[in-house]
């Protein structure tokens, strides 16, 4: 679970075009963090994919601003999505501006064609 939630956000790095070598390694200390995490709870090995996005989402609002942007709201001041259930399995991005579901973690590619909103 903890390869897969990896490569779930790395893919939506990627779509985003953010996917930079220190950005990675967010990724990387998110995953570490949460291999513990697994190790106490196993159950909630489901879940690690949503957690992941969400550790790389705050680290990377401290460093460098929103992510991901809305790609659903083209006009007002840009977004970021958010990851529902904020603690459960088959985590989604949501807009909440809009109220809808976006993407699943891991296919940001497949609404914003792999291009970020300037």
């Amino acid at each position: 679970m903890l390869h897969t939630a990896r490569a779930r956000v790395l893919a939506d790095l990627v779509a985003g075009d953010v996917a930079q070598a220190d950005v990675v390694s967010l990724v990387e200390d998110s995953v570490t963090q949460r291999r513990w995490w697994v190790e106490q709870w196993p159950d909630g090995s489901s879940f690690v994919a949503g957690l992941v996005a969400q550790d790389v989402q705050d680290a990377l609002l401290e460093k460098y601003g929103r992510w991901p942007l809305c790609p659903v709201c083209p006009t007002g001041d840009p977004h970021a999505l958010e990851v529902e259930p904020e603690l459960g399995p088959d985590p989604h991005w949501v807009c909440h501006k809009a109220g809808v579901k976006v993407a699943s973690v891991g296919s940001l590619a497949a609404v914003t064609g792999g291009k970020r909103r300037s």
